[in-house]
Formats: C-alpha cells, structure tokens, sequence
C-alpha cells in the first residue's frame, strides 16, 4: 500500500471513525447517551442510594453503577455522602454546595470543584456514606480507579468516532457538571417557584422535568426527600418517575416510599383524630394551601390599604410576599414591616397569627393526641368566627382532610 494511500486510510479514521456516523447522527447519539447519564443519576445515585426512596434489582443497578463510572468517574459513597450532608446542612455555612452561603456565581462555575472538595472530607464520608456498595468491583475498581472509566470512554469515543469523539467526550465531562453542580445545585435554591415553604431555600427551577430527569423540581423533594417521585402537580413532568414505574413493571424495581396525597371527606363538617392525623400528615400541603389564602385575603384588603392607609406600592408588594413566607424564617426587619402593615389591617394580622397557631400545632411534640386535637378543633372554631372569608373558607376545607 503506498503511503498517499495510508495517509487517506488515517485521515478518513480521523474524520469518521469505525462507524462513521452523519453529523445528525453524532448528536443524535451525543443527546442518548448523556440522558442515560441523567438517568443514572436521577434513579440510582439519587433516588435509590441517597435517599433509600426505592430499591433496584442487580441487573440495572449494576448498569447505572457502571456507566457513571464509564462516564463521569463518581464514585457511589462519595455522591451519597456529600447529598445526604447538604440535606442535613442545607443552606447552612456546612453545605457543600449552597448559593445561599457562597453565592450563585460560585456554585455555578465551580459547582465541581465544590464537589471534589467535599469528598476528600473524610469525617463526611464516614458520617453520611453509609449503605453503599462495598463490594470487590467497588473497592478494586470503581473507587480504587475511578479515572479509568472516563479515560477509557475517551479511546473508545475516538475510535468509533474520530476526532469528533473527543468533542462527545468534552460534553459527556461536562454534562453533570453543569447541569446538576450547577443547574440543580445552584439555581435550584437561588431561582424558580415554590409549591412548598419547606425549611430551606430550594426552588422548582422548571416544572418539567425532562432535562435532568426530574432533579428540576427541586423544592418538591426537599420538602419530601425520601420520596421516589418529584413530581407534585397535575401539569408538572417527572420523566425519572416515569423510568421508575417503568422498572417496576418489569420487576427490576420496587418503590418504597412517595411523597403523601392529600384525600378529603366530602361533606365533613367535625374535625376528628383522623382529620388530625391526615393534617400533620400533609403538612407542607396544608400551609401551601394556607399561603394561597392569605393571598387571597390580601387581595380582598387590597384596595382598603391603597385608598385608606396610603401606603406605598413598594411596600405592599414587599409585604405580600412576606405574609406568604414561613414566618419562623422572617428576620426582625420583616417583622417590623408586618407590624406596620398590621396597623392597617385588623384582618391580614388575624391571618398571620392564626398561621403561627396552626404551625405549632404540629411541633408540640409534648401534647398527646387528645390534646392537639381539642387545639385543632379550637382553631377551627376561631376561623370561622373571624368573619375573614379566606380564612373562614380554609377552616372548612381543613376540617375534611380524612
């Protein structure tokens, strides 16, 4: 063979590989093979290893196991430890990753490095890495030689693909970085919509969850994290659910736990201990559905601020939006501006106390049940003597919780 015929052999390689794919097709393959990335990390790091949410037979298991390997060289304990320690801390100056503490700009272009960190922090590994995989593959090969996958997947893309396999490779690297060190861990607790007032900062960044399997509706499971589905709403898309369920019916998977649907009794008028029950139950569901009252109340007060008390636009926008917030996480220059607010409003203060009364309902651990439920009751019964309509017609709904 001459050697101008050589050169052409290596230059076609370069170009195209063993396969030779068209340029729709490389990123046709490209979009595959990262969602499978998404999905191993959604089902099996996540859901399954983190939270404990549901269990994987071996077979798919191992599979995720070894393609995270493959493609982005994490390693089980580490992930698993480093999530479950932001879930303990989160939003604190100890979580590994929080926008809240060091900044959005910080968490989105060095949400990696964040991560690398964390997980040479051996008392956080010990502390939160526990249950996971400890076997002869792990301790001989996915731990002892995590980088061996991520270097293996880069000969393996050139060989198939050419030099255009290297560009494959860069975003297969790049992908959980940016989408779940960043995406996830930065604006999804600096950016988004809240169906819940859960005790940190974390944001549904979009409600289908498509992308990134899911992870983007991220308040939704801080508020139930131990729940196998993320999805809350009607019009809210978990895609990683969907695999799940799919699995399932396959019996490769077993769901354990999912997030509690709120049912009601129609027609209920007494609040009983089953009312009680299904009220601490729902807890989050109930004061989102309170926060919507006080929203509507406000609205109704609305034009009584405007024309008698001439208070700012600013300052009523602001305050709405104060009287939605969990009152336990509003500084005392909130409370100062509730207070003014207050002095014009016999109707909206009524509202916010009667949130703080409900709220503790469910944190006095001490009372025993007959207790909680005369306070219940109770409350209830101030509700809808208030003559506050929004309040009047909350009362009623929480009494058919069932």
């Amino acid at each position: 063979m001459s050697f101008s015929n050589i050169l052409h052999s290596v230059l076609e390689f370069l170009n195209t590989g063993l396969i030779g794919l068209s340029g729709w097709e490389v990123v046709l393959y490209t979009l595959v093979v990262t969602h499978i990335t998404i999905a191993s990390v959604t089902i099996y790091l996540h859901r399954h290893q983190a939270h404990r949410a549901l269990e994987l037979h071996a077979i798919p298991s191992h599979f995720f196991r070894f393609w995270l390997w493959l493609t982005t060289g994490q390693v089980t304990k580490e992930w698993a430890a480093i999530h479950r320690k932001h879930h303990a801390k989160c939003d604190t100056e100890e979580d590994p990753h929080s926008p809240v503490t060091r900044g959005i700009k910080k968490v989105l272009l060095e949400g990696a490095e964040l991560y690398r960190a964390e997980s040479k922090n051996l008392e956080t590994m010990a502390k939160y890495g526990h249950g996971t995989p400890d076997d002869w593959i792990e301790r001989n090969l996915y731990t002892k030689y995590s980088w061996f996958g991520v270097a293996a997947l880069l000969v393996i893309n050139f060989v198939l693909f050419g030099v255009i396999g290297i560009t494959i490779w860069a975003i297969q690297m790049l992908w959980i970085p940016i989408t779940a060190a960043g995406i996830i861990n930065g604006l999804g607790h600096w950016w988004g919509y809240r169906n819940y007032d859960c005790s940190d900062a974390a944001t549904n960044v979009f409600p289908w969850g498509i992308l990134i399997g899911g992870e983007e509706l991220h308040n939704n499971h801080h508020t139930h994290a131990t729940s196998a589905k993320l999805s809350s709403k009607w019009y809210e898309v978990d895609l990683g659910w969907a695999y799940i369920r799919g699995l399932e019916m396959l019996g490769l998977a077993k769901v354990k736990k999912v997030a509690p649907e709120p049912k009601f009794a129609k027609g209920k008028t007494v609040a009983d201990l089953d009312t009680l029950q299904s009220v601490i139950t729902n807890r989050y569901d109930v004061m989102a559905k309170y926060a919507k009252s006080v929203k509507h109340a406000f609205r109704e007060e609305l034009e009584h601020l405007k024309d008698k008390a001439q208070l700012e636009k600013r300052f009523l926008k602001s305050s709405r939006k104060l009287l939605q917030r969990e009152p336990g996480k509003l500084d005392l220059a909130h409370k100062q501006q509730l207070i003014e607010l207050f002095k014009h409003s016999k109707a909206l203060e009524t509202m916010h106390q009667m949130r703080v009364e409900l709220g503790a309902i469910w944190e006095r651990s001490h009372s025993t049940r007959d207790q909680l439920l005369h306070q219940l009751q109770d409350w209830c019964a101030r509700a809808e003597a208030s003559g506050i309509k929004s309040l009047q017609d909350f009362s009623l709904r929480l009494r058919s919780y069932a």
